[in-house]
């Protein structure tokens, strides 16, 4: 199967998962808003849902993978199966005691989280937050009745999700051997299962509810036994069978903790930024629900076109590197850099012009004020300054990972993380939360080009010719259509200022007359033609 054949099945299911993710979060920003049942909610399913992206879009998947694949095809499908097993039984036994080690030490790792929480107490009952330290002192003022603790309640949350970072670790290991194997909508629909468990729960069980939090804190953790559930079903039916064995650390397992070490800051370097970003954004009323929700929104192209280049590309320069093609490793590379900069530009432009009338529309609903909503877009602007360079990140690191190299990522990325941290210090002082996003994508952008440089001196990259003469057009291209939804939105500004019907025509029309656009000037400027489209969907004919 082609590479844009892999890539439209991820792509696909991870749209589906991005589509249904704005679901749960308009309901989320409908019942809860940015108050201080929302920023608990969100701290707590920030610590496994990091991981989650760590394992199953990073580290785990950046070393496991060329290692199971190089299994394949040096030892067969036996061997692979083994070390497959032996990963299994090692990493059940080691996340099932770091989850109970967690949630015994689980105050401190709230407060770590969110140190912020300290100065406030929260009304479960009525989702009222009173500051019980005043603001710039050391001066504690008491709490009425029935308020409690803001860090405690965020303590309880994060006792009942965490358990979902134990599912997603295993989830994990079965996705990489799916996906080793080219079956990729499996492992890729299994995220579509986290957003139905939330909907579900939103519609049915939180109006019926006194706290909420804890009912999307439980929801959590059953959508992460249903995800192991689905891969698991799925690897039986692909004729993987796992054999339960004693853990032990063999050479091969050791090879692998040696390079999912070092990944787990290289893949997941923007991760870490968004917990860096979290912890800092606690000191700021509702700051983390701020950010929160202008990271769902760019976290859709990512999602659409980042991770999927990041799961497809790296098994297909593994087996291409293993084959000593590398000629055919660089023609992904450029093919991967084209199709991603092509689809993120654009969006880019599109976040950077249109956030408000994005906000305004998704979440302006119930507990949502337009308060939040300003707060939000601005962040939204900040964060989609870096949208090419969180997809380039996805793009390069595998070229490293499939030379079996974590290491240098891992320093580069160590970076990357200082100057964030150092950034978002600073900038938050200046700008509050806009500051952590911008911080974000800067730090970004130096991780993107410390990357090139370093495969470029290493001779691993190479921009061909059409990669070359094609990226000036799509910046044209993507220009010409920022100017015309900038016009748009002026046209159409009345209507977000309307009843909800209209704003969502009104976003429907500047949306649709974007890619419309869009679509016409990359035809018009020989961008794309319908050979290219024909020829990348194509099925690979057999030898």
């Amino acid at each position: 199967m082609s590479l844009g054949k892999n890539l439209t099945t991820v792509s696909g299911f991870t749209g589906l998962s991005r589509i249904l993710g704005f679901v749960r979060d308009i309901l989320i920003a409908t019942s809860l808003g940015t108050g201080p049942v929302a920023d608990a909610f969100f701290v707590a399913f920030r610590l496994p849902n990091l991981f989650r992206r760590l394992f199953a879009e990073g580290a785990f998947n950046a070393a496991f993978v060329p290692l199971y694949a190089g299994k394949i095809e040096a030892e067969g499908p036996e061997a692979a199966q083994t070390f497959a097993e032996q990963v299994h039984a090692v990493m059940f036994t080691f996340m099932l005691v770091l989850t109970l080690a967690a949630m015994v030490a689980m105050p401190w790792v709230t407060y770590w989280l969110a140190p912020g929480f300290e100065d406030w107490a929260i009304n479960i009952a009525t989702g009222e937050g009173f500051r019980v330290r005043a603001e710039g002192s050391d001066v504690l003022l008491t709490a009425p009745e029935n308020f409690i603790p803001l860090l405690d309640y965020a303590e309880v949350l994060n006792n009942i999700a965490f358990p979902y970072l134990f599912f997603m670790v295993i989830v994990a290991l079965f996705s990489g051997m799916l996906n080793s194997f080219g079956r990729f909508a499996e492992a890729a629909a299994a995220p579509v299962l986290l957003n139905i468990f939330f909907i579900i729960s939103l519609i049915v069980i939180i109006p019926r509810v006194e706290d909420s939090g804890q009912a999307l804190a439980w929801t959590v953790t059953s959508a992460g036994f249903g995800q192991l559930l689905l891969v698991y079903l799925a690897l039986r039916k692909a004729g993987l069978h796992m054999k339960l064995r004693l853990p032990r650390l063999n050479s091969d397992v050791k090879t692998l903790m040696r390079r999912m070490v070092p990944g787990l800051f290289s893949a997941g370097a923007m991760q870490i930024n968004v917990v860096i970003g979290t912890m800092i954004s606690s000191y700021q009323e509702s700051g983390v629900s701020f950010l929160y929700f202008a990271d769902r929104v760019y976290q859709l192209p990512l999602g659409l076109i980042g991770i999927a280049f990041g799961v497809v590309l790296l098994p297909e320069l593994s087996r291409k590197l293993k084959a000593n093609d590398h000629d055919g490793a660089m023609r992904s590379m450029n093919q991967g850099m084209e199709m991603a900069l092509l689809l993120t530009l654009p969006a880019t432009i599109a976040l950077v012009v249109i956030p408000w009338p994005i906000i305004v529309t998704l979440f302006e609903h119930g507990e949502f004020t337009r308060e939040s909503t300003n707060a939000t877009a601005l962040a939204l602007m900040a964060y989609a300054a870096g949208l090419p360079a969180y997809v380039l990140v996805k793009i390069l690191q595998p070229a490293f990972y499939a030379r079996e190299d974590t290491v240098t990522p891992f320093h580069l990325a160590i970076v990357s993380i200082v100057i964030n941290i150092v950034l978002s210090l600073a900038l938050f002082q200046v700008m509050q939360h806009v500051g952590i996003a911008l911080a974000t994508a800067i730090s970004s952008w130096v991780n993107v080009l410390m990357l090139w440089i370093v495969l470029v001196r290493r001779g691993h990259l190479k921009l061909n010719a059409r990669f070359v003469s094609r990226l000036p057009k799509i910046l044209a291209a993507s220009f010409v259509m920022g100017g015309g939804l900038w016009a748009g939105m002026r046209w159409l500004n009345p209507w977000f200022e309307g009843i909800h019907y209209e704003k969502i025509v009104a976003l429907s029309i500047l949306i649709g007359g974007g890619f419309l656009l869009y679509a016409l000037l990359t035809v018009l400027f020989g961008i794309v033609r319908p050979a290219d489209i024909a020829r990348l969907f194509r099925r690979k004919k057999k030898a």
